[in-house]
């Protein structure tokens, strides 16, 4: 299954700079509590878990639960100790996962 990210990497860092990344997944999050337009409730559909590696390595993880709204947007910080393959990886109800992968470069 695909699905719409946006991901905002730096072009370049300086090694030790602390770098913003930011990342959003177009998805509808349903609760699994709202009734749909026939009366019955939506099945629960959200992603459960955001994970970002540097060449395979977590940097950083988030839970998320259904309280999360639609397209869930992620920003968090990273110190560029080194350059190489950033993976997103997002994973989810329904065995829902998707990944992205950035290259970060080092000047």
């Amino acid at each position: 299954m695909s699905a719409r990210t946006l991901i905002q990497v730096p072009a370049t860092a300086r090694r030790g700079e602390v770098i913003e990344l930011r990342a959003t997944i177009a998805h509808p999050m349903e609760t699994g509590y709202r009734p749909g337009a026939d009366g019955r409730v939506l099945p629960r559909d959200i992603i459960r878990r955001f994970t970002c590696r540097l060449d395979g390595e977590t940097v950083f993880t988030a839970e998320l639960h259904p309280a999360i709204s639609a397209n869930p947007y992620l920003a968090f910080h990273l110190r560029a100790d080194a350059g190489g393959t950033l993976e997103f990886e997002w994973q989810g109800d329904n065995g829902f996962r998707h990944v992205e992968r950035r290259t970060l470069q080092l000047t």
